[in-house]
């Protein structure tokens, strides 16, 4: 109960904060509800995947897909310096070929550059 109180108070304090700081686009619920650990100079979560799937005409286009929807997802959920796949580690990357074209599923723990 303490972790959804602190993710409540979190995202009232987000909130509050106004649009251009920097702050403003953290949840805090990464720091809230997860363990963080150092990697290579950047902060991730540790063991803990998000998803993203896509599809299009290409298998290029279909992961293109996936990866906006990993990065949406995640930025919406932990703010988004946390939403950039560039900087997610243990990426993994499944796409299969359909009639009319490709799907593609990622999962990557979120990181963040700083």
């Amino acid at each position: 109960m303490n972790k959804l109180v602190a993710v409540c108070a979190s995202l009232a304090i987000a909130g509050s904060v106004s649009a251009g700081s920097a702050v403003a686009s953290e949840t805090g619920v990464a720091q809230a509800l997860h363990s963080l650990q150092r990697v290579g100079g950047r902060t991730c979560l540790v063991d803990h995947y998000h998803d993203g799937s896509g599809s299009g005409p290409t298998r290029g286009a279909a992961t293109a897909a996936a990866v906006s929807a990993w990065s949406g997802f995640t930025a919406w959920e932990y703010g988004s310096s946390w939403g950039r796949y560039g900087l997610a580690r243990a990426k993994s990357v499944s796409c299969s070929r359909s009639g009319s074209g490709w799907s593609c599923d990622i999962s990557a723990i979120p990181c963040r550059g700083w």
